[in-house]
């Protein structure tokens, strides 16, 4: 447990500071910059049509999903991006054969407004998840 603690602040600490020093550090020869994702689409290639309105709010999470789990359908009001910090996780539509499996060190970008779930298979899932919201949005809706 103590290790995964550690694992988490480490993980969480270095992505903080690549988001707040890439701005600053691009420029500076002796500092590595890696884009993970830039993208004007979801992983399901939907484009994004617009940010939502109100009082801008950032959230980051940190899930874990254990092993052989299927997701509830859901669907998310607001651009989101997950990095699967360890383990793989499948994503797909409801509705559709469309799906796509992310694994360790991949980022991606979530669907808006589209009713999908993600399961795991053998291993667990760690998710740190960026939501780009606004205060009283809710993060992600349970489809019926």
């Amino acid at each position: 447990m103590m290790k995964s603690n550690l694992l988490e602040v480490i993980v969480t600490s270095f992505l903080l500071w690549m988001i707040a020093a890439a701005p600053a550090a691009a420029g500076d020869p002796h500092v590595a910059v890696s884009q993970l994702l830039q993208t004007t689409r979801s992983w399901a290639g939907n484009k994004y049509s617009h940010y939502v309105t109100g009082q801008p709010q950032i959230t980051i999470l940190k899930i874990r999903i254990p092993p052989n789990t299927a997701l509830d359908w859901h669907e998310h009001p607001m651009i989101s991006a997950a990095y699967v910090a360890s383990g793989q996780i499948t994503l797909e539509i409801r509705g559709t054969r469309k799906r796509k499996t992310f694994s360790a060190g991949q980022a991606l970008a979530e669907s808006v407004a589209t009713v999908h779930r993600g399961y795991t298979t053998s291993q667990p899932v760690d998710l740190l998840v960026f939501y780009a919201g606004a205060v009283g949005l809710p993060l992600s809706i349970k489809a019926m």
